[in-house]
């Protein structure tokens, strides 16, 4: 799998606290789940988190943090978190807030 395990590290070491967290290796990287709901996840450039369309235009007002896209198509609700930004613990404080309150609310697979 294409991901930097220090980048997968620093996710873990964020989402310790939270119950219901799994890792599943997708998309060419690490996902990590909530409940079985992906909330976020890293790949060989930065991260990507589940946000939620509601959230999406504050998550994207944070340095660092584009609309994600796979094959040039933009995926609502999904956001790109650069490298950059996921070792930056203000920015993905806030980010993986926004998931985890948008990812929080759906129901456990």
């Amino acid at each position: 799998m294409a991901y930097d395990e220090k980048q997968a590290q620093i996710l873990r070491d964020s989402l310790a606290d939270l119950d219901g967290i799994t890792e599943k290796k997708m998309f060419g990287g690490l996902c990590f789940l909530l409940n079985g709901n992906m909330l976020c996840g890293v790949d060989k450039d930065g991260g990507m988190a589940r946000v939620g369309k509601e959230h999406g235009a504050a998550a994207l007002e944070l340095p660092g943090v584009d609309p994600l896209s796979f094959t040039g198509r933009k995926m609502g609700g999904m956001v790109d978190v650069s490298e950059g930004a996921l070792k930056d613990n203000s920015v993905r404080k806030v980010v993986l807030s926004l998931a985890r309150e948008f990812v929080g609310a759906m129901p456990a697979k």
